[in-house]
């Protein structure tokens, strides 16, 4: 049986302090979890009832066997996550300072096992018989990963729902104009593009949300969702149908994972075959509840808390 989303990308350990407002030179108390935006959007839409997998690698090391135990955990499968014995499962940490201030601390040197994904390896039957399938911009950021990713999204050949996570993260590129080559590749294989308004510009040199939807559209997707923070999100398709649906209002504990808790509801939502307001209105609901949580992935929301949340109008 077809899987309902696979999604391809990074997977890490997520160290994050469990005392907000404390730079991290003085938190003396860390929570440790499933991370990576790949692998927290394969637990988003598990929690919401999809049967879904993650390709990816971890070392072969203790965090890495920690992974495996928490994707099975939470339903995911992890039959492509392979381990590279010679790198090291890559760690984050951040801090805390709500409600728009978390910066991230990334631990993938010399070079993250995610990036050792080999095409060769690739089960690309599955690929293309999976009903949707995610792609991210740091996939492409270095080989043979980059190879991998464009070689499974031409495979596919847009079958069914293809989407690229644009996840535009400076540390990992020695240059904007370098990935713009490669994002351009992604994008005419893909169906959907998703990114707030700094990944847009960098996938079309437009910042605009509407000219940066256009510009998406024009580059051969067919459906753009353009996320605008504070202002909410704005989604077109090619055949003229569009949505702009203002936040979720929520008192933001920690902002990060809440764009992988709208991507696995996007999925979730084009899957039920949604009219495009009521997917971009379940999605927002979906990543206001993980701001008001500590962690990303333990923290994604059921159908139950989504819903909840939509008829009180507010994450609660």
């Amino acid at each position: 049986m077809a899987y309902d989303l696979i999604t391809m990308g990074r997977i890490g350990v997520d160290l994050y302090p469990l005392q907000a407002g404390v730079p991290l030179a003085q938190v003396t108390a860390f929570g440790k979890f499933l991370g990576g935006s790949a692998a927290n959007v394969a637990v988003a839409a598990a929690r919401l009832g999809r049967r879904t997998a993650l390709i990816s690698r971890t070392g072969d090391d203790p965090f890495g066997a920690y992974l495996h135990q928490a994707l099975g955990e939470f339903g995911v499968d992890d039959r492509w996550v392979t381990p590279v014995p010679e790198l090291r499962t890559p760690i984050t940490f951040c801090e805390i300072f709500p409600p728009d201030d978390f910066p991230l601390y990334f631990y993938r040197q010399p070079k993250a096992p995610d990036l050792e994904i080999d095409a060769h390896d690739l089960d690309l039957d599955a690929v293309r018989a999976a009903r949707v399938f995610w792609v991210t911009g740091t996939g492409l950021s270095e080989e043979p990963s980059r190879t991998a990713t464009l070689a499974a999204l031409a495979h596919r050949a847009k079958a069914g729902t293809t989407v690229f996570d644009l996840d535009w993260r400076p540390v990992f590129w020695s240059d904007p104009d370098a990935a713009r080559p490669f994002y351009a590749e992604a994008l005419r294989h893909t169906t959907v593009a998703v990114g707030n308004l700094d990944e847009v510009e960098i996938a079309t040199g437009v910042r605009e949300p509407h000219a940066a939807a256009r510009a998406l559209l024009e580059a051969g997707v067919e459906l753009a969702v353009v996320k605008q923070g504070p202002k909410g999100v704005l989604a077109v398709r090619a055949d003229g149908e569009s949505a702009e649906v203002p936040p979720l209002p929520v008192n933001v504990l920690n902002g990060l994972g809440a764009g992988d808790a709208f991507g696995g509801s996007l999925c979730h939502g084009l899957l039920e075959g949604w009219d495009l307001e009521r997917v971009m209105r379940h999605a927002n609901a979906a990543g206001a509840i993980v701001a008001s949580r500590l962690e990303c992935s333990s923290a994604m929301p059921t159908p139950a808390e989504i819903e909840a949340a939509l008829d009180a109008g507010a994450v609660l």
